[in-house]
């Protein structure tokens, strides 16, 4: 047995004091192939600093051996020295037999930079000097999963199932494609591969990839089943809230869905967009005074959001409470690109509380968005009467008559302005 071999057999055994001795006797004793094999096994196993001093000795010894280049540059990267490891790749010219995995090396360090562009530019090299070379398919692929181009991963995972693998670096390829399609829309594929993998070997991502899938089909129990294991299983897997809430919703399973999003908001107390959600659910249930409070909640703890603002407005409105609204909404429209809604529904709160000049301006402001809405075309075309504003009144009569033309109040009102 070699020295290597014992040393390996000592750290099995947790012995790290004789795999030490053992260690060194290696590096003195044993031929140049065993300590290479040392090294690999020590990487894999992550004793860094003992596979680095077995490669820098045999490069002192075999000088154009690039192989060893490729491998102190991983460590390296390992080690977060970027500088050092370029340094190893860039000794590897175009013509070594180690320079396609030296453009692998670099791309996986410009990967961890985030230099997406300049990883994709040397796997792409690497791929054109070996293209049947499925560890460069798969690299490939991997990146674009990355950098969220989906449609550019998906042709690469399908030659390397094509070809017969479906497994690399523990990575379920089939899966990989499945959760490609489903990013990229494309529901269809997606699920005849994500059909495949066996429910006990999903990951929580994939299991959430898979119930979004089905909710995209509209195949809503199947959607619900999924995110609701997936809930049992990982109840902090927030993600899951708003679609389960959705698609039980859709099902007009409200009580359900409402309890789910509040179960959402357990584990994620901060999701603006959970809150609006609850609420929206809440007054579909026609409990205001709930939908009131995670509105206000939602608009607490994001100010920007003119969803939470709208929504809360409408409520105002709804209730009739003209200052309230007024007040939460007036600072929002200031700037030229205010929601049209908001306009509306301060005109409506200003016509009530007999500001007629605020109210003739938001009416203004609104017009133009809802000419096609005959639920603001018929009071506000009474309140522009009441204006004595004729030219307004006949514009929006007429268009009101286009969306009912069989309201024969309104169809009198125009031939008496028009006389």
């Amino acid at each position: 047995m070699s020295y290597a071999e014992t040393a390996l057999d000592q750290l099995e055994k947790g012995q790290l004091e004789a795999f030490k001795k053992q260690y060194a006797l290696s590096l003195r004793h044993d031929d140049d192939d065993t300590l290479f094999s040392l090294g690999e096994e020590l990487y894999s196993l992550g004793f860094l600093n003992q596979s680095r001093r077995i490669y820098e000795k045999l490069l002192k010894k075999y000088p154009d051996e690039d192989e060893l280049r490729t491998n102190l540059a991983d460590i390296a990267i390992d080690e977060d020295k970027n500088d050092e490891a370029l340094d190893y790749l860039n000794q590897v010219k175009p013509d070594s037999p180690a320079y396609v995995e030296s453009l692998m090396v670099a791309a996986d360090l410009y990967q961890t930079q985030e230099l997406f562009e300049v990883s994709e530019q040397k796997l792409l090299t690497a791929k054109k000097l070996a293209p049947d070379e499925p560890v460069i398919t798969f690299a490939l692929a991997e990146l674009y999963f990355t950098m969220r181009e989906f449609r550019k991963a998906i042709p690469l995972y399908l030659d390397l199932i094509t070809a017969g693998t479906t497994e690399l670096s523990k990575v379920n390829l089939v899966e990989r494609l499945g959760v490609a399609y489903a990013n990229a829309g494309r529901f269809e594929q997606a699920i005849g591969y994500l059909k495949q993998i066996h429910p006990g070997d999903m990951t929580p991502d994939v299991k959430f990839e898979t119930a979004f899938t089905y909710l995209q089909l509209k195949e809503r129990t199947t959607a619900i089943r999924l995110f609701e294991e997936l809930k049992d299983s990982d109840a902090h897997y927030t993600s899951l809230y708003p679609y389960l809430g959705q698609a039980l919703e859709a099902e007009n399973r409200l009580p359900e869905a409402l309890k789910a999003l509040q179960e959402g908001l357990g584990v994620d107390q901060y999701n603006e967009k959970l809150w609006l959600q609850a609420a929206h659910v809440a007054t579909r249930l026609d409990d205001e005074a709930l939908a009131e409070k995670y509105l206000t909640h939602g608009h607490q703890l994001d100010s920007d959001d003119l969803s939470a603002v709208i929504q809360l407005s409408n409520l105002y409105v709804k209730q009739e409470r003209w200052q309230e609204n007024v007040d939460l909404v007036q600072p929002y429209v200031k700037s030229d690109d205010a929601d049209p809604q908001l306009y509306w529904n301060l005109a409506i709160s200003a016509e009530h509380q007999e500001d007629f000049a605020a109210a003739r301006k938001y009416y203004d402001a609104a017009q133009p968005f809802f000419m096609d809405q005959a639920d603001f075309l018929k009071p506000a075309i009474y309140f522009y009467r009441e204006e004595g504003a004729s030219d307004q009144v006949i514009k929006l009569l007429h268009a009101y008559l286009r969306v009912v033309p069989d309201d024969d109040e309104m169809a009198l009102m125009l031939e008496g302005y028009e006389d």
